[in-house]
């Protein structure tokens, strides 16, 4: 009978006592025992597999390099190559310098329910409620956490036990599961749905409306389309309803644009103005979307049933933190100020010049030798915002000999990272989504990856 080869791996303790400038005991040590103890659990697979075991210094090895990564942080900064704006997985809006100055500024102590002119115990929500008020139109504003905890929050507050009439085109999932229908159900709602799929008219929510209904809500279709056969009221047909029957008009309009996109080259978004100035007693939307703000749900609307909102034990619950009320309020300046075009990342992505990007994705591609070129693409929004839409630019292609996918990680493996999109055979590296000072490290990564891949 052969011997088991795991018999003859080293110990943990053995293992832990060749480890250079380990401590005898106490969490650093602790720390490294799990980390060898992962090691040595890959060498036991390793030896059924083959029969053949690392020697010691091979293992020390292993353990030492393991415990540095395990001590590393797993959220790192990343550059994203992918074409994708608001790319989701990678943390969407990407903060505008002013943004992160503030985070950085407010990031110890800051008065956040603090007072300074009383010495008195203040509000965190005030440090918002004027800029909302002016960058939306609105009488009043709140913050939470996000658009998804803003949305169940107005439900609960508004509408527990009431009705709230949905076009049947409008109960739509999200992403993430997040589902109309079982946030109304969450909530303690119930959802009247009316009309149909693709045409629902302003009549089909005049006859749902009851003494049970509480509102109508409006849910922007922001990541998907419906085209050909449809029909919708418009906000300002919704509004005067809602206000002619005595009941509330909520707005989720998810993305939360404060701009024109029209004249970025791309086709209307519906905006927080607009939604206010039609009648809308609520808009709800995102902060880390065309905001090009921090994660967060915004909720504009009228002054009354803001303060109900305010007052309610929900909003503690859900209550933003000092760097994000810090980074939303720098990014809403920089709109008051009309700077959002050269200040906040996603407007200045949008507006970026053809040529300008042509040159860029010509320099990363000479990186790549004789496997690079450029190539004509699209950069898309993303984010569930402007569902299909997308502008023109440029990308560094890059088909390598051998190793598409080994490529790909090899990039990833950079410091930092360089995440792109596989198309067709090709690498894409698209500079639209990519701040020009991280150009010389795209180029270096691009000539590293290629030569690891080569090896």
């Amino acid at each position: 009978m052969t011997d088991d080869p795991r018999r003859s791996l080293p110990s943990v303790d053995a293992i832990l006592s060749a480890m250079p400038g380990l401590p005898p005991s106490g969490p650093e040590r602790t720390l490294a025992a799990g980390a060898v103890a992962s090691v040595l659990a890959d060498a036991r697979r390793e030896a059924l597999s083959n029969g053949a075991n690392p020697s010691l210094d091979e293992f020390v090895e292993r353990s030492v390099t393991a415990f540095h990564r395990e001590q590393r942080p797993s959220l790192v900064r990343v550059i994203n190559a992918s074409g994708v704006i608001l790319q989701t997985n990678l943390g969407r809006a990407p903060l505008s310098r002013a943004a992160i100055a503030a985070i950085r500024e407010t990031a110890a102590a800051a008065n956040l329910e603090f007072d300074l002119e009383s010495g008195q115990r203040g509000s965190r929500h005030e440090h918002v409620r004027r800029v909302i008020r002016q960058a939306t139109g609105a009488s009043d504003g709140l913050v939470v956490n996000n658009n998804a905890a803003a949305l169940l929050m107005v439900l609960q507050v508004f509408a527990t036990g009431r009705e709230v009439i949905v076009s049947r085109g409008q109960a739509v999932e999200i992403g993430g599961g997040f589902r109309i229908p079982d946030i109304l159900r969450q909530s303690g709602a119930r959802l009247i749905e009316v009309g149909t799929t693709n045409r629902t008219y302003t009549g089909d929510y005049a006859r749902a409306i009851n003494d049970q209904t509480a509102a109508i809500l409006r849910v922007h279709t922001s990541n998907f389309q419906v085209v050909g056969f449809t029909a919708e009221p418009t906000i300002t047909e919704l509004g005067a309803l809602a206000r002619a029957r005595g009941i509330l008009l909520l707005d989720d309009l998810g993305s939360g644009c404060l701009v024109d996109t029209r004249a970025y080259g791309m086709a209307h978004e519906p905006t927080v103005q607009e939604s206010i100035a039609a009648g809308a007693d609520l808009a709800l939307f995102s902060g880390d979307k065309l905001l090009g703000g921090p994660q967060c749900g915004i909720i504009a609307g009228r002054e009354p049933q803001i303060a109900t909102l305010r007052a309610h034990p929900m909003a503690r619950a859900l209550r933003a933190d000092k760097m994000t009320i810090s980074a939303l309020n720098a990014t809403l300046l920089s709109y008051l100020r009309g700077r959002e075009r050269t200040e906040v990342p996603v407007w200045e992505m949008l507006a970026r010049p053809l040529p300008q990007l042509r040159n860029r994705a010509r320099r990363w591609a000479h990186a790549a030798g004789d496997r690079g070129t450029t190539l004509r693409s699209k950069t898309m929004v993303g984010g569930g915002a402007l569902p299909g839409q997308g502008v023109e630019t440029w990308c560094a292609a890059i088909r390598p000999r051998d190793g598409l996918d080994a490529l790909a990680r090899r990039l990833r493996g950079a410091s930092p990272p360089v995440i792109g999109r596989i198309d067709e055979g090709l690498l894409l590296l698209d500079p639209r989504t990519v701040d020009p000072s991280d150009d010389r490290h795209i180029a270096g990564a691009i000539a590293a990856a290629l030569n690891d891949v080569a090896e």
